[in-house]
């Protein structure tokens, strides 16, 4: 092996022999020994692990970056625990890490894809474009985040399907956080005839908005004719809610709005075409 990689002949015809002489000496007392570390090592880690967690939970620190640092923490010890247990049975910790080295130069090659996955990880942990429990959008997957793991960003669908991202792609994707901002823009639009005054289909739906419960009196919410169509005009309602009211304030004014049309004998037109016959004078 060429010396540039890190392992020279020497060693690795010393560490050949040492696995050969390891594995004849091999006994059931050792296996034992080995044994007991391992649950030992399983315990500790899980302690440390569940400490390590309560202190970032008392911190006030994110679910998702909990996640994250939890599962690195988790593997860094478990590394640890095999490098303690590869010692007991006599292997140099030089040509471990020798070994460790190389291998971990020909899998850097090898799962450039789970790196990358990790870089992206550590981008979102970083700069925390959203935290669990907030609805996001990447890309065309829309959900709410469950958790950032290691490698992958879990999101829970309305439909309650879950669905993994690696986090890769979810860094290179223009996310869009609707929970961010305690407050939200509802904007519903609708068409009436052109027979209908202005002034009466912006009182209608005045009187909707202003009797809303969840429906925000600042900013004031704004009614304007949006466009001229073939058949009908449209107008626009812009109001604010809370975030967690979007969708009921939303669901409310498509309902309440014709609702109030109808009683005020406002008419709600769609794309037709009227057709005059003139008779021909004789």
């Amino acid at each position: 092996m060429p010396q540039n990689a890190g392992f020279t002949d020497a060693e690795a015809q010393e560490t050949i022999d040492l696995i050969e002489n390891t594995v004849k000496n091999f006994s059931w007392q050792t296996l034992m020994v080995l044994l007991c570390l391992l649950v030992a090592s399983y315990v500790v880690i899980r302690l440390a692990v569940a400490a390590v967690d309560r202190a970032m939970e008392r911190a006030g620190m994110d679910r998702g970056i909990r996640t994250f640092l939890r599962s690195g923490l988790k593997a860094i010890l478990w590394l640890v625990a095999i490098c303690i247990l590869l010692g007991y049975l006599g292997v140099p910790m030089t040509s471990l890490v020798a070994v460790l080295s190389v291998l971990g130069l020909a899998l850097s090659l090898a799962i450039q894809g789970i790196l990358s996955n990790l870089a992206g990880g550590i981008m979102i942990v970083s700069t925390r474009p959203f935290g669990a429990g907030d609805y996001v959008e990447v890309g065309s997957i829309s959900g709410t985040v469950k958790e950032v793991g290691l490698a992958y960003t879990v999101l829970t669908t309305p439909d309650n399907k879950v669905i993994h991202i690696p986090n890769g792609e979810v860094s290179a994707k223009t996310i869009v956080n609707y929970s961010a901002n305690n407050t939200r823009r509802v904007e519903a639009k609708f068409t009436v005839s052109y027979d209908a005054e202005p002034q009466a289909v912006k009182d209608c739906v005045a009187r909707v908005t202003g009797e809303h419960p969840r429906i925000l009196f600042t900013p004031e919410p704004q009614i304007r004719v949006n466009g001229y169509g073939s058949s009908s005009v449209e107008y626009v309602v812009r109001a604010w809610c809370a975030t967690e009211d979007y969708w009921d304030v939303y669901f409310d004014l498509q309902e309440q709005v014709k609702e109030a049309f109808d009683k005020a004998g406002v008419e709600m037109t769609y794309d037709h075409l009227n057709v005059h016959i003139k008779e021909k004078s004789k």
